[in-house]
């Protein structure tokens, strides 16, 4: 019976992990395919340049790609040793996002604060030669959101020392609509409506990571006790067998 019980999380755990390291290469395919199409893209930190959708994409790939690995190299083998490195990965990873959950809480204002001083300050940096990618992303951004600025169309001012926004700030975009009057262009600040779908969208995905997560430790914890008892029961009929003759 422990036998069988044994086969059937092994098997779970590979197929469980197979899917995990079969998304990692799709992520990591997306972020490949970003960087190699769309240089910087979604770049929008001028002090953080490296913080791109690109780099972000192909580093979390490759992660879920190696923990993937060695979950399916682990259960298939039953190797106690890749088990373990990858029970502790998955508690690596625990701790961390709760680490970040509980710090982005602590110190949201201040968060807040250098962020939107950050984005301003790349605003400048708008339609400037080797800066193709955070212009992209900011006009995409206004454009997708219908939003304008980090607090508001202001902002731009500052940059074009004048009346006036990039044209992805317009309700209705045509050219150099962003030269006519304020009633033209969207008013929302982009960092607050991106902060909000943010907010709604990574909970979604933070409660199904953490599921993923505790779901995979508890087929590790389950696997080690069976194959514990599995080896156990073996090494007893061994000693009772070699008692009687």
């Amino acid at each position: 019976m422990a036998h069988n019980c044994l086969q059937c999380i092994k098997y779970l755990m590979f197929v469980f992990n197979l899917l995990f390291w079969l998304g990692g290469c799709g992520i990591l395919g997306v972020g490949i395919w970003l960087a190699v199409t769309q240089g910087n893209f979604a770049t929008l930190s001028s002090s953080f340049p490296s913080l791109s959708a690109a780099n972000l994409l192909i580093v979390t790939g490759t992660f879920v790609m190696i923990i993937g690995f060695v979950g399916c190299i682990g259960a298939i083998k039953e190797n106690k040793c890749l088990l373990l490195s990858f029970f502790i990965m998955l508690l690596i990873i625990f701790l961390l996002e709760l680490t970040v959950v509980i710090l982005f809480f602590v110190y949201t204002d201040k968060i807040d604060k250098y962020a939107q001083r950050d984005l301003k300050k790349g605003l400048h940096l708008y339609g400037t030669d080797g800066n193709i990618g955070l212009t992209n992303a900011w006009s995409i951004i206004q454009t997708d959101f219908r939003c304008c600025g980090v607090s508001n169309y202001t902002d731009w001012f500052e940059v074009y020392n004048t009346t006036r926004v990039p044209d992805s700030c317009c309700l209705e975009f045509s050219e150099n609509c962003g030269l006519h009057s304020p009633g033209t262009w969207w008013k929302a600040p982009c960092y607050e409506t991106v902060k909000v779908w943010l907010q709604e969208n990574l909970l979604a995905v933070g409660i199904f990571g953490l599921c993923t997560a505790m779901v995979q430790v508890q087929f590790n914890i389950n696997f080690q006790i069976l194959t514990n008892c599995n080896l156990s029961h073996h090494r007893f009929r061994y000693i009772l067998c070699s008692n009687r003759f």
